[in-house]
């Protein structure tokens, strides 16, 4: 029983030989070789590039355990107005990542899959959480960062600490004018990476979230890099499938 059905789900659906009844608009009946009114709902547009609130959203759910997540909980977890929970959980389940259903006056998001074999999926549509690199004086950083690139690799696995700190930072606005687009010291500068989300949010230390880090290293093609980041996902799932148990 559905409210809505799209034109590639109903394909899906027929291929299979699946009954469903689409509320006002289909039924599909193939016991009974019955299937009146072929119309569906439009097409949603081709999705080129995922929201960074449904990227966090989707890691807070991986986080989660995956199973069923209530969106007012995510909303306050994240600190999400109800427009923009909405349309992080609509995108999500139009990229094929989730489903949602709506219980009383609460929408719950869930899944069959469990946490890494839905990541693994959806690393397709995950996009690299840093925006750009700055290097700034070390002096300049004034208030406590969180710890990025293989400076937080370095706190989550065996990999040994760079020679250049990295941070990472929603903004970087206030220091741009001590900004610089390249290394001149390694010994006076450190890297502020720009995220295009907030890293504290998923972050529940002093370094950001390991997933999102995974995500910003995932081109990175040195082996010992490879190897520290494969180290700090198994330390994740381990965590995740702990607490599901």
């Amino acid at each position: 029983m559905l409210d809505h059905l799209t034109c590639r789900q109903k394909q899906y659906l027929l291929r299979d030989h699946i009954p469903f009844v689409v509320d006002g608009k289909q039924i599909y009946l193939p016991f009974m070789a019955v299937y009146l009114q072929q119309r569906a709902d439009s097409e949603k547009p081709e999705i080129t590039e995922i929201l960074p609130s449904a990227q966090l959203l989707f890691l807070y759910y991986v986080y989660h355990g995956c199973g069923e997540l209530l969106t007012s909980d995510a909303a306050e977890a994240l600190v999400f107005t109800a427009t923009s929970i909405s349309r992080a959980s609509r995108q999500l389940e139009d990229l094929g990542l989730v489903q949602t259903e709506k219980r009383g006056v609460q929408k719950v998001v869930y899944s069959e899959k469990k946490p890494r074999e839905l990541f693994e999926a959806a690393k397709g549509y995950l996009v690299n959480p840093v925006k750009r690199t700055i290097y700034m004086p070390k002096a300049e950083i004034r208030e406590k960062q969180l710890m990025s690139g293989y400076s937080a690799l370095s706190e989550y696995s065996m990999l040994n600490p760079p020679a250049v700190e990295c941070y990472a930072a929603k903004s970087i606005t206030a220091w741009g004018k001590n900004a610089s687009g390249r290394l001149q010291n390694s010994e006076d500068q450190c890297a502020v990476e720009l995220w295009r989300y907030d890293p504290g949010k998923l972050s529940n230390g002093e370094s950001v979230d390991r997933l999102s880090l995974a995500l910003a290293l995932r081109e990175d093609t040195d082996e010992r890099i490879e190897e520290a980041v494969e180290e700090m996902l198994a330390d994740v799932w381990r965590e995740i499938d702990g607490k599901r148990n």
